[in-house]
């Protein structure tokens, strides 16, 4: 982990990054580098923790999603063991682009609407309800 991105998890973890220094492309930097960190349990459940704190932080404790953070996990996760370990953030991003897209995003191959919509995703994680198409 680079001096720049033990800061950014810091600032994270103490709830001082600014909101505008925390889009999608962050929210997956962040949970790489957690998953770079920890195995995997330890990664999921830190990242889970620092995320939750850090909404409610900012006011905003309901914009948490349990079935979003659990997925883009265990999509980096394959993709990190797919690609290796030793590639840094930005190798990693340039070859792993589509789950940087976020509307549509890759969870729309995985998940109907309605499923990801539900309040029951929000607050637990569900299981996709969709097959992706083969190659997809």
């Amino acid at each position: 982990m680079t001096p720049d991105e033990q800061a950014f998890m810091r600032a994270f973890e103490d709830c001082t990054l600014p909101i505008e220094r925390f889009h999608h492309r962050d929210h997956l930097h962040m949970a790489w580098l957690y998953l770079q960190a920890y195995p995997f349990g330890e990664a999921l459940d830190r990242f889970v923790g620092a995320l939750r704190a850090y909404a409610a932080s900012l006011g905003k404790a309901g914009l948490y999603h349990a079935t979003i953070t659990y997925a883009y996990l265990l999509l980096l996760q394959e993709r990190i063991e797919r690609s290796g370990r030793d590639d840094a953030w930005e190798m990693f991003a340039a070859g792993n682009a589509d789950l940087f897209e976020w509307k549509p995003s890759i969870l729309q191959r995985y998940y109907s609407e309605e499923r990801l919509k539900s309040d029951l995703a929000r607050q637990v994680f569900l299981f996709p309800d969709r097959v992706p198409e083969p190659g997809a």
